[in-house]
């Protein structure tokens, strides 16, 4: 067995804990009792632990060294490349800290389900502030290793070569132009838009549809299935795909749009490569690439009136109360734009406002130029600059919706809104290949698109880094205007 072998081994091991690790989370989140929290807790610390003992031992930097004399293929070097990486990022840490990071983050996590609800500021402040601390830790040691500031060492570990001096210009230009345009999007609307219908909608249903609606995106449920959790995500591992969703009986559009927003998350992971399994190649490219699948489906394709036209009888027969919905109601309902509070039920345009507020305060937080406890008064400000709305007192509501700060996960959330640019100018991309697009998309006939994106994207794993990624696939590197342009058509046009 030579160098490179050995490599791939001990990551297939990682592998094997990773997927175990990423099943306990999905169950701490959808079925476990309240009662089980602080004991699966420390049973994830101590996977992250063996995770991270394994890959930083001595050996692992040894066999790389072997391995990158030896003679690889195209593929297995830029495995190798991707090994060394996750190697370089996992020895800049004391297994202590790991340990001490996974217990600071389940504990934050699991209390804050019950403070949230509670509008509990000063609980969550003392749970979020020692994992802040030890994020913060984190952030300084790689940042001496990467020469760069200590958010940005974070960021990269969501967005590899993304730097907070690229995203100050790519969100420095979007927030000069995204208030008045939401506002003239605003001015617009119908007013037959704003109406909200007092009715029903059963949890049966809405599952029933969903999963409907899921098949129609051609989800594999051999290999994944839908539950319900506080917060809507996608977990577990390609092999075994978890996606929840949230439900309420008073309306059905934000768990269906949540859904189809997850299924895109689902998708991609379901098509990642084979041929690698259990290597680093074989996952997805990045954060943001992957938030690019998730606002394909739901935005780009989600959302338009083409895919509308197919999803309105889908409506129609499993929602009772939905049977004499209109399509022209249906798409004025799902294409409204108005500012609200909570970032997972905002419209395309007002969401990147609640982004570039929240990559504002953490990039501060991080960097160390404020601190947990300045931030609902940091949130309320950019809360009213940017959407004309205030959160004074309103925590809930407002600094405590999001679980992602819970567990240390600092540089993830501008990846939210590069998504919807990656997402933008692939669809450009498929529009321009495919003239016959919203035709196809009407009789329900997707297989084009998903052949395109499992061509492009999915099938590419993280075999080229994302600016490679995105040329290949739309002829060009990340370009914002498409995101504009997008937004400007659908919202602003005839």
């Amino acid at each position: 067995m030579n160098a490179y072998q050995a490599l791939t081994e001990r990551f297939q091991r990682l592998a094997r804990l990773d997927h175990l690790s990423a099943i306990a989370g999905w169950d701490m989140q959808t079925m476990m009792p309240s009662g089980g929290s602080d004991a699966r807790g420390e049973a994830l610390a101590e996977l992250s632990v063996m995770h991270h003992e394994i890959l930083v031992q001595s050996s692992t930097a040894e066999l790389i060294a072997l391995a990158q004399q030896e003679t690889l293929n195209s593929d297995q070097q830029a495995n190798l490349n991707e090994i060394s990486r996750h190697y370089a990022d996992a020895a800049l840490l004391p297994t202590e800290l790991v340990e001490a990071k996974a217990l600071a983050g389940s504990r934050c996590e699991q209390a804050w389900r019950q403070q949230r609800i509670e509008n509990d500021w000063q609980g969550f402040q003392r749970n979020l502030t020692p994992v802040v601390e030890l994020s913060r830790q984190e952030a300084q040691l790689r940042a001496k290793a990467l020469g760069c500031s200590p958010y940005d060492a974070l960021l990269n570990l969501y967005e590899p070569g993304m730097t907070s001096q690229r995203l100050d210009t790519l969100f420095g230009e979007l927030i000069q132009w995204l208030p008045e345009l939401l506002q003239q999007i605003v001015a617009k609307q119908p007013a037959s838009s704003t109406v909200q219908t007092h009715r029903v909608f059963p949890l049966s249903q809405q599952k029933a549809l969903a999963e409907s609606v899921m098949q129609l995106l051609d989800f594999d449920f051999t290999h994944g299935r839908l539950d319900v959790s506080a917060h809507p995500f996608c977990g577990g591992v390609p092999t075994d795909v978890r996606i929840t969703t949230r439900y309420n009986t008073d309306e059905f559009l934000s768990a269906l749009m949540g859904v189809i927003h997850e299924t895109g998350h689902a998708r991609y992971e379901q098509n990642l490569p084979k041929q690698w399994p259990g290597q680093p190649i074989a996952l997805a490219r990045s954060t943001a690439i992957h938030e690019s699948q998730s606002l394909f489906l739901e935005m780009q394709l989600g959302r338009s009136k083409a895919f509308l036209q197919r999803l309105h009888p889908l409506i129609c027969q499993h929602l009772t109360a939905a049977t004499d919905l209109s399509l022209n109601d249906l798409v004025q309902q799902v294409q409204h734009v108005s500012p609200g509070f909570i970032r997972v039920d905002a419209d395309e345009v007002s969401y990147p406002a609640h982004i570039v507020l929240r990559y504002e305060i953490e990039r501060s937080l991080i960097n160390g130029e404020v601190e947990v406890s300045d931030i609902p008064e940091l949130w309320d400000e950019k809360m009213q600059r940017y959407l004309g709305l205030s959160t004074a007192g309103n925590y809930r509501n407002g600094c405590m919706q999001d679980i992602h700060w819970t567990d240390g996960s600092f540089g993830y959330f501008p990846t939210y809104t590069l998504g919807a640019m990656y997402a933008a100018q692939l669809f450009n991309t498929l529009q321009q290949q495919l003239p016959n697009l919203d035709e196809a998309i009407t009789l329900g006939n997707l297989a084009p698109i998903f052949a395109w994106l499992k061509e492009n994207i999915w099938s590419k794993g993280s075999r080229f880094p994302v600016d490679s990624l995105i040329q290949q696939a739309t002829g060009e590197t990340l370009n914002p205007k498409w995101f504009k342009q997008h937004l400007e058509r659908r919202y602003l046009g005839d």
